[in-house]
């Protein structure tokens, strides 16, 4: 079942919180995880409406997380954040299905233009 909070899968405390607080005072339901893992114990991983996943998660890395999640049938949107500028990883963000990647430090806005966008189709119901 499709819930409709944002959930942000951040190692960095410092950031975790940073990023809850923007999507927070953007409008958004915001739920954050210090790990794939406690993402992955909570329950709350099934369906959101978008994660924002930093890639290099200790444990289970994002893109990893990305396909468990893929494998249990989440319909999910994913944000990919990372430190690391590299083109592989690019690639791989995009290979992924991602609806978008930032590398850090990105400006907030950015950042909530991307989920508008990427959540604007699930704001409105098909009309028969």
């Amino acid at each position: 079942m499709r819930t409709d909070g944002i959930v942000v899968v951040e190692d960095d405390p410092a950031m975790s919180e940073a990023l809850r607080r923007l999507l927070s005072v953007a409008g958004f339901s915001v739920s954050g995880f210090h790990s794939a893992e406690a993402l992955l114990d909570s329950g709350m991983a099934r369906d959101p409406a978008c994660l924002v996943i930093d890639i290099h998660l200790p444990g289970i890395s994002g893109f990893e997380l990305r396909r468990r999640l893929l494998d249990s049938g989440s319909r999910a949107k994913v944000i990919f954040i990372t430190a690391h500028e590299d083109e592989l990883i690019r690639a791989e963000a995009v290979r992924s299905g991602a609806e978008a990647f930032f590398t850090k430090p990105f400006p907030g806005r950015k950042l909530i233009e991307a989920l508008r966008t990427a959540l604007a189709p699930d704001q409105y119901e098909a009309v028969p």
